[in-house]
């Protein structure tokens, strides 16, 4: 009788767990005064007991976990073991401000909610405001009024801080021994939630299966270039609540037995420092980081061990491409991907060989070709497909896709399969993908998605705003960075004072890499016939600013 057969990412865990049972699954490092080394059937067992701990809490197939949590072990676990209950996991930014956590939870109607010392303070203010928006007759204009009417107030189990009433701990979770629990028979069931921007407004949960999740591991892995071994050591400095870290990254290691250093907060230095004392072999970073590590000393020498350097979740500059590699030796192998596509879809790992003059073939600006699997195609305004190397709308089709947006998965792929990203780029001769703008209005800071509307929405609830509106800018450390346009109430208004009251909201309303880098405050925004602000404008001042033709 062969082996059972893989139907999900959690059964990626219990296929590692059999074959290579006493090999380093996780290194955690930076939670604890001690590192911490679990093998992978040291982490089964802690899933199976966390699954099993779920399940004595009330949560059945179908519900919602909500992970507000850094990457540590019990992310993992946690992860995981709602997987393996055939619940629904909602990993999200655990810098997230209570109102936007409170928002999430509701939207989502996340039963349980998992926090740790750093977060519980932020998760008990959002279910804070949830019991008072249940209790008024118009809730606060974060938290909607048709998500109030179904929101179910959720309970926090807590990792390693001290409880409150009502609350249950991490250790009570994992108390009992691990049951077993039924196969899953059905792939389309919903497997996470991870809330992006959709095509515009506020972020959406994107519906994400375990078909999935797990054909972009298989993906990835059919890749020969990616694929990883039993020897090789992941460094693990991506958020796990991030689909890149989630799914690319650990879906990998658990695919192929290798071992993942955990890394719960970056650190420039302290993170070349790891990767020299762990001899990590595999490098995927989001592009701030190049940028942090271009002035590092001895970079060369601490990167000895990496045979491959992966960067995504925002596009990197070309020019910092290239002299990374020519300082480390290493080349940086990007790639193209949204969280709706679990997450990858090209990788310049999947590039043709060389070039006709035979050097080599990866060119400039290119984000590579697709994953095996996944079909990709340019269309223009009307959906007709395009031919030649015109740029146009990128759709996409394969089994890697999401559903649609939470609840209902609207706007997922047509009749055809068929997904339009909203970005626009356009192929080479070779099928090489080539980046040129995004339709939508999405800013990324540094991987992190960043939606206009919700910093507009935070921004008018200041007093003396009357009017606001954002943008995304070049920015050398975090591919971009957030500016907001805003115009005062009274005329007369000080200027220097409405910034300041605008940045001191925004700091309490959201997340740090939501919050205004700069805050402009004029006289008026540029509109439109149809009164819409014309936000290709703002850019165009911010673009003769950075080229010094405005002050």
């Amino acid at each position: 009788m062969g082996a059972p057969s893989v139907r999900d990412v959690a059964d990626l865990l219990d296929r590692a767990a059999r074959e290579s049972p006493e090999r380093v699954a996780l290194v955690e490092t930076g939670v604890h005064a001690e590192t911490r080394r679990v093998t992978w059937a040291e982490l089964e067992d802690e899933v199976g007991r966390v699954a099993t701990g779920m399940g004595g809490s009330g949560i059945v197939a179908g519900h919602r976990v909500m992970l507000v949590l850094g990457n540590r072990l019990e992310f993992v676990v946690g992860y995981l073991a709602v997987l393996r209950a055939q619940a629904v996991a909602v990993p999200v930014n655990p810098t997230s401000a209570a109102g936007e956590l409170a928002r999430m939870i509701a939207d989502s109607g996340s039963r349980l909610v998992v926090a740790d010392a750093e977060t519980v303070v932020a998760v008990r203010e959002a279910v804070r405001l949830l019991d008072e928006a249940q209790a008024v007759e118009h809730p606060p204009g974060s938290i909607a009024a048709d998500l109030v009417a179904r929101l179910v107030v959720p309970r926090i189990v807590v990792v390693g801080g001290t409880l409150q009433p009502g609350e249950r701990s991490w250790d009570h979770l994992r108390a009992d021994r691990a049951r077993g629990v039924p196969p899953l028979l059905d792939p389309e069931k919903l497997a996470a939630l991870l809330y992006t921007s959709g095509t515009s407004g506020r972020p959406r949960g994107a519906m994400l299966t375990h078909r999935a999740l797990l054909a972009n591991v298989e993906q990835l892995g059919g890749v020969e270039a990616a694929r990883l071994g039993p020897d090789d050591v992941v460094l693990g400095v991506l958020p796990l609540f991030h689909v890149y870290g989630l799914n690319a990254v650990l879906g990998g290691v658990m695919r192929d037995h290798a071992t993942l250093v955990l890394v719960p907060r970056f650190d420039p230095e302290g993170t070349l420092d790891l990767i020299e004392a762990e001899r990590c072999t595999v490098v995927p970073i989001a592009p701030p980081v190049i940028a942090y590590w271009r002035g590092a000393d001895r970079l060369r020498e601490r990167l000895a061990s990496v045979r491959l350097l992966l960067s995504g979740s925002a596009p990197l500059a070309p020019e910092v491409a290239a002299e990374f590699e020519e300082r480390t030796g290493l080349t940086v192998h990007q790639g193209y991907g949204l969280t709706e596509a679990a997450p990858v879809v090209t990788s310049t790992l999947c590039s043709d060989g060389d070039g006709d003059d035979g050097g080599d073939r990866l060119q400039p600006g290119s984000v590579g070709a697709a994953l095996p699997g996944i079909e990709l195609r340019l269309v223009d305004e009307t959906g007709r497909a395009l031919e030649g190397e015109d740029p146009g709308q990128i759709q996409l089709r394969g089994p890697n896709l999401f559903s649609g947006y939470w609840p209902d998965a609207a706007e997922g792929p047509g009749p055809e399969g068929w997904w339009s990203t909203g970005d626009v780029g356009f192929l080479d001769a070779d099928g090489d993908l080539f980046l040129v703008d995004r339709l939508k209005e999405l800013v990324i800071v540094s991987g992190f998605n960043v939606y206009p509307v919700e910093v507009e929405d935070a921004i008018r609830e200041v007093a003396g705003v009357a009017e606001a509106a954002v943008i995304g800018v070049a920015d050398d450390e975090t591919g971009e960075a957030v500016v907001a346009y805003v115009v005062a109430r009274e005329p007369g208004a000080d200027r220097d004072a409405l910034a300041g009251a605008v940045r001191a909201h925004s700091a309490a309303r959201l997340a740090r890499f939501k919050q205004p880098s700069r805050i402009e405050v004029v006289d008026a925004l540029p509109v439109g016939v149809t009164g819409k602000v014309q936000k290709g404008r703002l850019r165009g001042m911010e673009r003769r600013r950075a080229l010094g033709l405005l002050e």
